[in-house]
């Protein structure tokens, strides 16, 4: 056996059989993202999540892309009666109503945010005091799906506009953005991300 054939040990909820999911956890999920661009792809992406396995939306993402403007905020948010209506009959998407809606609210929401703090960037980092939280996974499978930070940021979120955007959504979204690391204690991501986040 050489070392290259030794595969690292990740986190268990992991469907390792699906390249793009592996690409994802191994590339993307827990990696800190400070760009306005993509906290708002990921605003859109978990919301569609609500009721879903991540895999569903993940292998839309392209569809998802296409069909909101290239993530574009400013586009979004200016999306109309008409363009929902075309939306519901695009079938690279989850086509539910409620949640296209929500995207097009939260997509004014968010401008409202950066308008107020400079970036929502800067909005969302805050709550963490600009640092990663390190879970303490043992077992992803069985990992909490709320917590009272997720909780009081969606709050917050509410308050501000936001739909479809509760507290297990919140936490997700704070999981894949890297405002909080949960890969499993076993998992090669756990240390390394940790290493990279204390510089």
């Amino acid at each position: 056996m050489t070392i290259n054939s030794v595969r690292p040990t990740r986190c268990a909820w992991l469907d390792c059989t699906k390249a793009d999911y592996v690409k994802y956890h191994d590339e993307e999920w827990a990696v800190p993202v400070y760009d306005d661009h993509k906290l708002f792809e990921f605003i859109i992406l978990e919301s569609a999540q609500a009721g879903l396995n991540w895999y569903t939306i993940l292998k839309r993402r392209d569809g998802y892309r296409k069909a909101f403007a290239n993530f574009d905020v400013n586009q979004v948010a200016q999306f109309n009666a008409a363009k929902v209506e075309q939306l519901m009959q695009n079938d690279t998407i989850i086509r539910h109503r409620a949640k296209i809606k929500a995207a097009i609210n939260n997509a004014q929401a968010f401008i409202a945010i950066q308008q107020q703090f400079g970036s929502f960037s800067q909005y969302i980092w805050d709550f963490v005091g600009n640092k990663p939280i390190m879970n303490q996974v043992d077992d992803t499978t069985v990992a909490p799906a709320t917590s009272a930070l997720s909780d009081k940021i969606s709050a917050d979120l509410k308050q501000r506009g936001f739909t479809f955007f509760g507290s297990t959504i919140c936490y997700a979204y704070l999981q894949a953005c890297g405002l909080i690391n949960s890969h499993s204690k076993q998992c090669f991501l756990h240390h390394s991300l940790n290493r990279i986040n204390n510089g």
